[in-house]
């Protein structure tokens, strides 16, 4: 929502919460506990999440960038809270103005916190293939940090690919670096298909041995500090893949549209996914005329 010119009210997101949640989704990430100062879309994450009355087997997560965002989603029922840093200090210091060393420091103080809490940590790591200021990323430093951050007991490390510039070799190349780290069900990966191959990204990934993958309703997102990065990998594109590919995903093809077509209508916008666009599309031309 972050990437949003339209700030959708608290009870429209819970809305598109539950819809998601009624499709068989099982891990949701609701909102974001960063300052509403710099992201007003926001702003409400402590009302959300008390408006919110999912059933106990629906992993919740919000973003929480610090001690003091901590403080806020730490009363919540979130089972999962997520810490974000990048893979170079140019762009960690765009997004949220820190170095990757503070960013370590302030992460290395959260994760006890919310081990005490009774709550699970999920690290992000941005940039991880190409950087929008930098270029194409060194892996070894990728798998350094990648260390360190498993090292302070982070329980998932998703891998970001913020501008969609990963290619299928260059997914196979790291993820066969992450094995030297731990098992790979440690990791997930996180596509923007800003180049259109997001789902040939996956496909690697899973051949790699990947089993989590993040994605967007209808492919919304984006990044405000990744100049041109596109949406994230659309949910129905990725559960389409899967079903074709007989993984089991608990996931009701038919509900995601719903929840798709009820995004587009709050946020009053044609949404990117392609699945979405051909599935609506044919339930239009299967519309009797008047």
């Amino acid at each position: 929502m972050q990437n949003e010119s339209k700030i959708l009210s608290t009870e429209d997101k819970a809305k598109l919460i539950y819809a998601l949640a009624e499709s068989g989704i099982k891990n949701i990430e609701i909102t974001s506990f960063v300052s509403p100062k710099w992201i007003p879309q926001l702003a409400d994450a402590d009302q959300l999440c008390q408006m919110l009355h999912l059933p106990p087997d629906i992993n919740t997560s919000a973003l929480v960038p610090n001690a003091k965002g901590y403080e806020r989603a730490r009363s919540t029922n979130l089972s999962t809270i997520a810490v974000f840093m990048s893979a170079t200090e140019t762009h960690n210091k765009k997004n949220i103005n820190r170095t990757i060393k503070e960013s370590i420091s302030v992460i290395a103080e959260l994760v006890p916190l919310a081990k005490t809490d009774g709550k699970k940590v999920r690290a992000y790591l941005s940039v991880v293939f190409s950087c929008p200021y930098e270029g194409v990323v060194d892996q070894k430093s990728v798998v350094q940090l990648c260390k360190e951050l498993i090292e302070l007991g982070v329980d998932e490390l998703s891998l970001g690919d913020t501008i969609g510039a990963a290619t299928p070799n260059m997914v196979l190349s790291l993820i066969d670096k992450m094995k030297t780290i731990d098992t790979l069900n440690k990791f997930a990966l996180h596509f923007h298909d800003t180049r259109g191959m997001a789902l040939a990204n996956t496909m690697a990934g899973l051949e790699a041995g990947i089993a989590t993958f993040d994605s967007s309703i209808g492919g919304m997102g984006g990044c405000p500090y990744a100049p041109g990065a596109a949406g994230n990998l659309a949910t129905e594109d990725l559960v389409y893949l899967l079903q074709s590919l007989d993984i089991q995903t608990s996931i009701n093809l038919e509900k995601l549209i719903h929840c798709g077509q009820l995004a587009q209508q709050l946020l009053g916008k044609e949404l990117p996914g392609r699945f979405l666009k051909a599935s609506l599309a044919q339930q239009n031309k299967q519309k009797p005329a008047c």
